[in-house]
């Protein structure tokens, strides 16, 4: 997808799908996109139904699989086992709002409380239970299964975007999913930083060093997004002068999207089927009630166009059709609420980056929803601007942004650079607390705050935190900072504000083991990855001591000067014992006037030179042991991990080995119906007997029933075994046809080839003696397979014409291709020998002198041809045709 990534060949096909926060299968039913959901790349490509863009769906029943549109399908079939828009419970708890909110959306889904972590577990059955991750994780997988079916390879790599707004749970989450999934994430890149890539990538030659500040507005089926980018070009160490996009600002609205509208659309059809049957309730019905949310998305679709339109369902319940008209100005009227909160994630986005409108040079519409002409007129209100940009694809941007990182990322792909520098919505602080003595000497307890990561901090970016005042093991928290900018319902869906809480073990030794040294602290040191993924790396106790050298020894140069002088007897000191010689060698460094000086110098100044050098510090560190205790959603533990990627690889299994049986069965299917066809055909009837016929047509009549009786339940072996036994009864028939139809084409092959070769042979003999390139052996090697190749034709085709059309064929194609290679084989070594041949020149009676250049010229120009005789010009000529 991606694929990442590996190295893959390029292919034919267009770009793939951009499923919304989605894998390479994530959905939009045109207008909307699935949300927080993951995608593989670099791979883009059709799927499997020859569509850009496969929903982010998964059916769940006790023994099948379905993703993608099989999956959507089975959701108005049977709504309990099928499953979307799940991306949105990722790294929640049970009590969070968002899951109460997914619950009164799609309340056919039984949701129960995972005890360990408190998160949320989907329930089909006291057996099928799955968790979110899990779900995730089949997704992805699935995606990965269509890459590596267009890639022709493995893929282990993936680029996975997830929307800006999630924090370190969902991140987490999302990250477990790829594992449960045997995926290596390379990154975890936001949505909107995908397509602001994207969006630079194809402008590269209009990015320059004066800043252009771009606002993208992306609504889709879940939530929407506002973001501010800066591009401009920036002077790297390694590359020069690149482009680089910068995010500003962002601003969100989780819950404001298409599928709400879609869901009030839903509502209103459902009110008008119960005002038109009162005696009816169709919301009591989950079929029915996906049949009006399939409705609604293609309703709200077309009233983007149209003024109204008729909704209409067949057998909506009970076998009762539904029709209603709805206008644009219904449904506008339905979401006025809706449409009210558009401008507020440009508010957010304008301040978090500190900026006005007026310093926006563009505004750029991404995602389905979007194309709500309502959503576009109080957008254009909002941002003041004369038009909307829609100048790049709503749909795919984010994919092939990510495309784009996952080549960079990847060692199989080089790509032109373009800096990153992505920024964390929300900041990140390290609370402790110490004991403080007050001014009456009483001690007291004071609580600290200190930042780690700003709002809107680029990543990836380290941080050391140092804590000057601990002796002994101490604890410290980390939490989120200042979240005032959220409002109640955006910090209740938010979840818990802590996140860690670090215990350390080994400071209080530290300090009785290195007493003599002074400290400088403890460090700790965070890391915010490109993924935006906070971790701790190691906490370190740190201190530091003064250290005489001891005296430095006498300088190179004058040791130098001294071992040049010991060698030339001019006077200087003998080397002591231990005293290295091997400096002398510098003397390729110096110049001469530095060697005359320095071969004046005795031992007695060199003592002189000596210099004591100030104390240096001495700096050592001594590792803390950190306990660690995750205060927002508990992450899963590796047993747990091993325990789903088990049961997923499990699910997978089963799938193959069901999709094989499925072949299995169709291929035995399909070689009775059409065997049972083809022996009626004239080409079957004239190679066959009635007797043979009669034989295979019982068995396959045979067979026929075996399958409608007792096939259905068979095993995949026994599927293989039955029909590989009547692949062997039909064998000799199939033989027989196929070699007639191979015939006419062999055989005419052969009669050219034998024609060609008789008319190369004929012109080589008449070559004279003189000019002759081939030796007599050589022709006659030729002429010998030319009458043996014309033997073996003309007898094997006599005796074919003995033999009945219903016995073994004795004229094989197999050996006419090897009489035609044999025969070709013998004119090719003739012919590369005449193309390199250099005949020999001519040579004069009368040579002089002065015409020995001439003569030379003319030697040289006939080298490459052979020279015309009389009377033999027709062969040579001929000769010539076959060759040049």
């Amino acid at each position: 997808w991606a694929g990442v990534a590996r190295r893959r060949r390029p292919r034919r096909g267009r770009r793939g799908g951009r499923e919304r926060g989605g894998t390479g299968t994530g959905s939009r039913d045109r207008d909307g996109r699935e949300r927080g959901h993951s995608r593989v790349s670099p791979v883009s490509f059709l799927y499997r139904e020859s569509r850009r863009k496969t929903p982010v769906a998964v059916a769940l029943k006790e023994n099948e699989r379905l993703f993608g549109d099989s999956a959507v399908g089975m959701s108005i079939k049977t709504p309990k086992v099928a499953f979307r828009y799940f991306q949105d419970l990722l790294g929640k708890q049970i009590d969070n709002p968002q899951v109460a909110l997914y619950q009164s959306r799609f309340p056919e889904h039984e949701l129960m409380k995972d005890e360990k972590r408190q998160t949320v577990i989907f329930k089909l059955s006291q057996a099928l239970q799955y968790s979110p991750e899990e779900m995730l994780g089949m997704v992805l997988n699935y995606s990965r299964g269509l890459a590596e079916e267009f890639a022709e390879q493995p893929i282990k790599d993936a680029v996975i975007t997830v929307p800006a707004y999630f924090n370190q749970a969902e991140r987490r989450a999302v990250l477990h999913a790829a594992r449960m999934a045997d995926l290596k994430v390379l990154q975890l890149i936001n949505d909107n930083t995908a397509v602001a890539l994207n969006y630079g990538v194809f402008r590269r030659k209009d990015i320059n060093a004066t800043a252009q500040n771009i606002m993208f507005y992306d609504m889709g089926a879940g939530s929407t997004v506002c973001t501010i980018v800066t591009y401009q070009t920036v002077k790297t160490k390694d590359s020069g002068t690149q482009p680089q996009l910068q995010i500003q600002g962002i601003g969100y609205d989780r819950t404001l999207g298409g599928l709400e509208m879609e869901l009030r659309l839903r509502d209103y059809l459902a009110k008008l089927f119960n005002d038109q049957h009162p005696s009816k309730d169709v919301r009591k019905n989950p079929r029915a009630m996906a049949k009006l949310l399939k409705e609604a998305n293609r309703l709200k679709t077309v009233l983007s166009a149209n003024a109204d339109h008729m909704a209409q369902i067949e057998g909506l319940l009970d076998d009762i059709d539904f029709k209603a008209k709805v206008s644009r100005q219904e449904f506008e009227d339905l979401c006025s609420d809706l449409f009210q909160r558009v401008p507020g994630p440009v508010q957010q986005a304008l301040s978090s980056a500190e900026m006005n409108m007026d310093g926006i040079d563009q505004v750029i519409l991404v995602g389905g929803a979007t194309r709500v002409p309502k959503v576009q007129e109080v957008l254009l209100k909002a941002v003041g601007k004369e038009e909307l940009g829609k100048n790049i694809n709503a749909d795919e941007a984010a994919a092939m942004g990510a495309v784009y990182q996952a080549a960079a990322l990847s060692k199989a792909f080089k790509v032109k650079p373009f800096m990153v520098r992505d920024a964390a919505m929300f900041p990140i602080q390290v609370e402790f607390t110490r004991e403080v003595e007050e001014d009456d000497k009483s001690k007291s307890l004071k609580h600290n705050k200190r930042i780690l990561f700003q709002r809107m901090a680029p990543y990836p970016q380290r941080k050391v935190i140092t804590f000057n005042r601990y002796t002994d093991d101490f604890e410290f928290y980390v939490s989120y900072g200042d979240l005032s900018f959220l409002n109640q319902d955006d910090l209740r869906i938010f979840g818990s504000l802590n996140l860690t809480t670090v215990r350390l073990k080994g400071v209080g030794e530290s300090f009785k083991k290195h007493s003599d040294y002074e400290s400088k602290g403890i460090k700790a040191h965070f890391n915010m990855d490109e993924s935006g993924v906070l971790s701790l790396d190691r906490v370190e106790s740190v201190f530091e001591t003064l250290v005489e050298d001891k005296l430095e020894e006498e300088s190179t140069l004058t040791k130098l000067g001294n071992t040049i002088s010991s060698l030339f007897g001019g006077g200087g000191h003998t080397p002591e014992a231990g005293e290295n010689l091997t400096d002398s060698v510098q003397v390729s460094h110096l110049g001469k006037e530095e060697l005359s000086k320095s071969s004046g110098t005795d031992a007695a100044k060199a003592e002189e030179e000596k210099k004591i050098k100030a104390p240096k510090k001495q700096k050592v560190v001594h590792e803390i042991t950190m306990e660690l205790d995750v205060n927002d959603v508990p992450d899963l533990l590796e047993d747990e991990l091993k325990s789903s990627m088990k049961k997923l690889q499990d699910l997978t299994v089963r799938d193959l080995e069901k999709q094989e049986r499925e072949k299995s069965a169709n291929s035995l299917e399909s070689f009775i119906f059409e065997t049972q066809d083809k022996l009626y055909q004239e080409e079957y009837l004239f190679v066959s007997t009635e007797q043979e016929r009669e034989e295979i047509s019982k068995k396959l009549s045979e067979a026929s029933n075996w399958m409608e009786e007792e096939g259905y339940a068979a095993a995949t072996k026994e599927l293989k075994d039955k029909l590989a036994e009547l692949k062997k009864l039909c064998r000799n028939l199939f033989f027989r046809v196929e070699e007639r139809r191979k015939w006419p084409e062999r055989l005419a092959a052969l009669e050219s080839l034998l024609n060609h070769s008789n008319i190369f042979l004929k012109g080589a003999r008449m070559i004279p003696e003189s000019d002759q390139i081939f030796t007599e052996v050589e022709l006659g090697t030729l002429e010998k397979a030319i009458n043996e190749t014309m033997v073996w034709k003309n007898e094997t085709l006599a005796e074919q014409n003995k033999l009945s059309p219903a016995e073994k064929p004795v004229l094989l194609s197999k050996d006419i291709e090897l009489k035609i290679a044999g025969l070709d084989r013998e004119v090719q070594y003739l012919l590369n020998k005449a193309k390199f041949a250099k005949p020999k020149p001519k040579k004069e009676k009368n040579d002089t002198k002065s015409d020995s250049g001439k003569n030379a010229t003319a030697t040289s120009e006939s080298e490459n041809t052979i020279p015309p005789t009389e009377g033999k010009q027709e062969g040579k000529e001929q000769l010539g045709t076959m060759y040049v």
